[in-house]
């Protein structure tokens, strides 16, 4: 049977009025509304609900037995979607959040320390791994969603922007780029480089930046984690190409940082399985790191000399 809502209310009104004009006046109907309302109704259900002349309505037995039955069932129907609707707001609970290591320790702490303070209700927990285990915990479903590099392949994936950014040179002070305010990308032409390794999001991208430029290089070193390298830069073991959020908020008092020209940005993005709508309270922790994001582009780390 295809009745509606309104179908039943106009019947629960006429029942209590036995009248079709202050019925209309009661639902905002026109009389001749109420009366095709009442007929659809009766023809679903095959059965008549109302004896009707010019002067009275009176209830069959049908209807006596609907009009019984019908304020129960539409009380309990209205507050059952009432406590569904209230989902819409719900800021309560845990969202479980995969992240690879640069975002993880420059992005996600001051994401977890602002939903401790704006959302009390939300456990923010999250799951640090190189960004390929990321993506796979993504599309497993075992996170409600992750923060990455720009993936390239997105197919099975919603994305969005939330922060973008360059990469630049890190070098020992004493190096010979150190000298510049600003260095190409051709500038590292037959320089040792120590750089993240494939696991990365951003080595992709450095990698097709070198090819882009011509620059042929040394790849001294692959490591996972950007302070692997600022050690290993500490050494002398080389330069590198990092991204601009790995560089700490204290700076890095021991290396020197310059821009990288022409240049090359990358995109961090928040992701999660297409066709998988986010929970009320995931969504409110997507929306938090996306304005966190916001207010850490509008103040980069500074360069250190």
């Amino acid at each position: 049977m295809n009745i509606t809502l309104r179908q039943l209310h106009v019947f629960q009104s006429v029942a209590g009025t036995r009248n079709f004009s202050r019925t209309g006046d009661a639902v905002g109907l026109t009389q001749p509304a109420v009366s095709r309302c009442i007929t659809e109704l009766e023809a679903q259900m095959g059965l008549k609900l109302l004896n009707r002349t010019t002067r009275e309505v009176t209830l069959t037995d049908a209807g006596q037995r609907l009009a019984a039955r019908l304020p129960r069932v539409l009380e309990e129907l209205e507050t059952t979607l009432l406590d569904v609707r209230e989902l819409a707001t719900e800021r309560r609970g845990r969202v479980r959040v995969a992240s690879s290591p640069t975002l993880s320790a420059n992005l996600m702490p001051d994401c977890i320390a602002q939903a401790h303070s704006a959302l009390p209700g939300l456990e923010l927990v999250l799951l640090d791994r190189i960004q390929t285990a990321v993506l796979a915990s993504v599309l497993s479903g075992e996170v409600d969603f992750g923060v990455v590099i720009d993936p390239g392949e997105r197919e099975a994936l919603a994305c969005e922007t939330i922060l973008t950014e360059p990469f630049c040179l890190a070098c020992p002070p004493g190096h010979r780029l150190a000298r510049k305010r600003q260095v190409r990308w051709a500038d590292l032409q037959g320089e040792a480089l120590v750089l993240l390794d494939h696991e990365s999001g951003s080595r992709r991208l450095i990698d097709r930046a070198l090819a882009e430029h011509s620059v042929q290089c040394t790849v001294a070193q692959e490591v996972g984690h950007p302070t692997t390298i600022f050690r290993m830069l500490d050494a002398g073991l080389g330069i590198s190409v990092i991204p601009t959020l790995a560089i700490p908020p204290e700076g890095l008092p021991q290396l020197a940082v310059r821009p990288l020209l022409p240049r090359i940005n990358r995109e961090i993005m928040l992701v999660h399985r297409r066709n998988r709508a986010l929970s009320p309270v995931a969504q409110a922790a997507w929306d938090l790191v996306r304005d966190v994001a916001a207010q850490q582009a509008s103040s980069p780390p500074s360069p250190r000399a």
